[in-house]
């Protein structure tokens, strides 16, 4: 186990190395960022001795290196926008993405969970069909009509809940719904497919045979044994909630660095948005390597 986390950690290393030189190089394909910074009546002069004094006359493979050493201590630049260190104001925002994703994920669990377990054990039943045709809404439906639509109804019409921001537990409900409906509707087709494949197998025979009660039966051997295919799924699912929070906060003007990445993008600045990739990025590799790491929790036959 020891020897396979080491494994694991060196490759996200690698990976995230690997992240940093795709977002660099991709970003700086996009624009100047100095023209954006210098004021309207800037001669060509003054634009050059503002290139030369933040170093972008350097070589792009100095530019990298010099900007793979400041992330490497944690220094990500100041912003060109806000003229603040790029990575504080990512810290700053980075807590309301994680409650409106752990608030997303616990939506999807609670709706996920139980109705692919239950559409499982009355396959083919009307409950069955209505289960999937649910699922298969949430995974077409896309996620900014839902939220206009969500913002119409629920605040324009009815005015139940505020339209944007964040405050109160009213200003969650309707970003954190919009955003796990997608993610419940991918918990539910996959765990109920994984039950009826389950459900099917020889052991499970046995354990009726032993006259085990139907409850016993599907969530103490069926349910236990989908729920590790389960797993890497739900880990991805985290991860797509946090990616997904992107239009989500857009729509509902949520303050999180899915937000933020949208206006550096307009602002041009860059720093911003490399501190945003490759915080995200971090979450990422970190949530897939927990994942491997629970699944020898779940299933002791997992071998390393």
């Amino acid at each position: 186990m020891g020897q396979y986390i080491i494994k694991r950690l060196l490759q996200s290393v690698i990976v995230l190395i690997g992240i940093t030189c795709v977002v660099f190089f991709v970003l700086n394909l996009a624009g100047d960022p100095v023209e954006l910074l210098m004021p309207p009546g800037a001669t060509p002069q003054d634009i050059e001795i503002a290139r030369e004094e933040m170093g972008f006359n350097d070589p792009v493979i100095v530019q990298y290196l010099r900007f793979l050493k400041g992330i490497s201590v944690g220094d990500f630049g100041n912003s060109y926008f806000y003229d603040e260190p790029a990575i504080s104001i990512v810290l700053e925002r980075f807590p309301a993405t994680l409650e409106l994703t752990f608030a997303s994920f616990i939506i999807a669990l609670l709706w996920g969970i139980p109705a692919g377990v239950i559409s499982a054990v009355k396959r083919n039943s009307k409950t069955d069909v209505v289960v999937k045709i649910l699922a298969l809404l949430g995974q077409c439906v896309p996620v900014f009509w839902l939220g206009i639509m969500m913002i119409m109804l629920f605040s324009v019409k009815l005015q139940w809940l505020p339209t944007s921001g964040r405050g109160s537990f009213l200003h969650l409900i309707m970003p954190a719904v919009c955003l796990g409906i997608f993610s419940s509707a991918t918990i539910t087709r996959l765990l109920r497919s994984g039950m009826i494949e389950i459900l099917n197998k020889d052991f499970i025979r046995v354990a009726r045979a032993k006259g085990l009660s139907n409850s016993v039966v599907v969530m103490k051997h069926a349910f236990k044994n989908a729920l590790s295919s389960v797993l890497t799924i739900l880990g991805l699912q985290i991860a797509s909630l946090l990616g997904g929070s992107i239009i989500t906060e857009t729509v509902f003007g949520w303050p999180g660095i899915g937000r933020l990445a949208v206006e550096s993008i307009h602002n041009r600045d860059f720093l911003v948005v490399e501190a945003v990739v490759i915080l995200m990025a971090i979450v990422f590799v970190f949530i897939n390597l927990l994942v491997d790491i629970l699944y020898s929790v779940i299933d002791p036959r997992v071998k390393y």
